[in-house]
């Protein structure tokens, strides 16, 4: 250890635990259970906390989607902290040497059968049929959902469901694996992200034992893959994908699969692919209304128990955080965790306060298209062409500014930006950003017009 780290001492640990019960409430058991859990306390170093974990790819997702979250936190309970570090610390495995740049070895499956623990990605209990509120913007997508749980020969194959981040999307395919093994529990269900897949093959690869892994996924009678814009441009991963949709469909086994957009929208995958996934019945989960949003914190409400919510304090909310279901469940969690831990009643004035950075974004939320649209109007090329693979000059330093103001501008995570961008990788997000800055320092004409589509965007 650097002299100039400080081991964690007790009271660090303390606002370590007082941290983790917040952030167990804002994201959830299962997302907190598989990316935060693995956090190892190390100190404090300057004014940044150090944590350790076992592979690159579990730092670079929590430095991406949770670092700013953990440090916002923890300064409630010590204003000293300016950051978050995270180092990686593998554990080696007897007869291999440490991987450090392999992902994460998959979270532990409770609940799930022992057959399936090697390969699936545990179900989140919460996520049931019972528990999921249907309105206009998901009800045909609940509608099918249930249709596939209830039926053993698949009624359309592959059900591909499809919409923004936070939706119902995953809900949804929980839902049918719990349903599936309620009912008939000698039916192997498979479900896992498409990153887990590419996980899977690649350390099928690693270890030359591909057979294996084929067998694995082709014996499942239900397979459901969560994501799957993620294998965009990922080739031998989108091959061994498209042989085994195709294994199982031949078969008549069910195929549920999820992504943020339509299969015809799905950059980096490869036309057959796009047309298998259009071949069933396409469910898109359209934006909530406020009606929905106001019936999802009402029955979230009710579960959580403890803590009463005024109905005043859940109509503002449904009016004020408007935009996926995750996020304003997150809301009402840090709400009720604050009622509960700190001892205050829940008013609309405690509201505002304990959700006064979440509400600072929404009095003037700047979405990834709008920049995008800006953007397209003043080079004056197409929107299309900032999802497209077209590197030409004239249209890759456009998506290079509009990148770089997404993630001035916005909230979204480097991961969800690359997304809007036609699924390229966070890496090429960070790239971008970082040429658009040393770009604005030497280059008073791009300085120039970045600004003035930054003014215009934020109003």
């Amino acid at each position: 250890m650097d002299p100039s780290r400080q081991s964690a001492n007790p009271d660090l640990h303390k606002q370590w635990a007082q941290v983790q019960a917040l952030l167990r409430a804002e994201v959830g058991e299962l997302t907190f259970n598989t990316w935060l859990a693995p956090l190892q306390l190390v100190g404090i170093e300057s004014d940044r906390v150090v944590f350790t974990v076992a592979t690159r790819f579990l730092r670079d997702w929590v430095d991406a989607h949770h670092a700013d979250r953990i440090r916002s936190l923890w300064r409630r309970f010590n204003p000293a902290i300016g950051g978050v570090t995270v180092l990686v610390q593998p554990v080696a495995q007897i007869g291999e040497r440490p991987a450090q740049d392999a992902p994460p070895p998959p979270p532990a499956a409770a609940e799930e059968p022992a057959a399936d623990s090697e390969i699936g990605a545990p179900l989140d209990p919460r996520c049931t049929f019972d528990n999921f509120v249907v309105g206009k913007p998901n009800e045909l997508a609940f509608a099918a959902a249930k249709r596939v749980a209830e039926l053993e020969t698949p009624p359309f194959n592959p059900l591909f469901l499809y919409g923004g981040v936070g939706l119902g999307k995953t809900h949804l395919m929980h839902a049918i694996a719990w349903e599936i093994r309620r009912a008939s529990p000698e039916r192997k269900v498979v479900y896992l992200s498409a990153e887990k897949f590419m996980y899977q093959f690649i350390k099928a690869l690693r270890f030359r034992d591909t057979m294996s892994f084929k067998e694995l996924f082709r014996s499942a009678d239900v397979l459901m893959v969560d994501d799957v814009q993620f294998i965009g441009g990922k080739e031998s991963t989108q091959e061994e994908f498209f042989h085994t949709f195709n294994t199982l469909i031949d078969r008549g086994r069910q195929i549920v699969i999820s992504a943020d957009r339509s299969p015809a929208e799905l950059a980096g995958l490869e036309e057959r692919i796009r047309s298998r996934l259009g071949w069933g019945l396409v469910a898109d989960i359209h934006p909530t209304t406020y009606e929905l949003r106001l019936g999802i914190l009402q029955a979230k409400a009710e579960r959580l128990g403890g803590a009463e919510v005024p109905q005043a304090v859940l109509e503002f909310l449904a009016r004020r955080i408007t935009a996926n279901v995750r996020e304003l469940e997150g809301a009402l969690n840090r709400v009720v965790a604050q009622s509960t831990l700190v001892g205050s009643q829940i008013t609309l004035e405690m509201a505002h306060d304990v959700l006064a950075d979440l509400l600072r974004a929404y009095e003037r939320r700047v979405t990834i298209e709008e920049i995008q649209r800006r953007v397209a109007e003043h080079y004056q090329i197409k929107i299309t062409d900032m999802q497209s693979a077209r590197r030409a000059r004239s249209v890759a330093r456009p998506r290079q500014v509009a990148m770089y103001l997404a993630k001035q501008l916005t909230p979204r995570s480097l991961p969800e930006i690359g997304r809007k961008f036609g699924g390229r990788d966070h890496t090429t997000v960070m790239h971008a950003v970082r040429k658009i800055e040393e770009l604005r320092a030497t280059d008073p004409q791009l300085n120039d017009a970045v600004e003035l589509l930054r003014r215009l965007l934020k109003g």
